[in-house]
């Protein structure tokens, strides 16, 4: 009986891309923001509770961007998170790169 061969697809680098959204560039980068502001909550070892004051938002909501549900917060709120818990937001803005599409917008976010 001869076995069946999967066929492994490389990805983008990007899932919401792979899976066909839209608005894929927006979405990496609210996980990767919401991915920082989690480490950030864990690493001042506060709560829900003390997440909520400090951001001014109820605490079911924090309970929502520690699941990644991300449906409520933008981009730019969750970069003021950062910014209220004592870190710096730095957007670049450069020529592109050869080698990029027209429209590629690049996000890093570093520790």
């Amino acid at each position: 009986m001869a076995k069946k061969r999967d066929v492994v697809e490389a990805g983008s680098g990007n899932v919401f891309e792979d899976l066909g959204f839209a608005d894929a560039g927006e979405r990496r980068l609210k996980v990767q923001l919401a991915m920082r502001v989690n480490e950030l909550i864990e690493d001042r070892g506060l709560t829900q509770v003390k997440a909520a004051k400090l951001f001014v938002i109820p605490q079911p909501h924090v309970s929502e961007l520690a699941n990644y549900k991300l449906s409520r917060f933008s981009s730019e709120r969750l970069m003021h998170f950062i910014t209220l818990l004592d870190r710096d937001v730095e957007i670049v803005i450069r020529p592109k790169a050869a080698d990029h599409p027209q429209g590629m917008v690049s996000v890093s976010v570093a520790p």
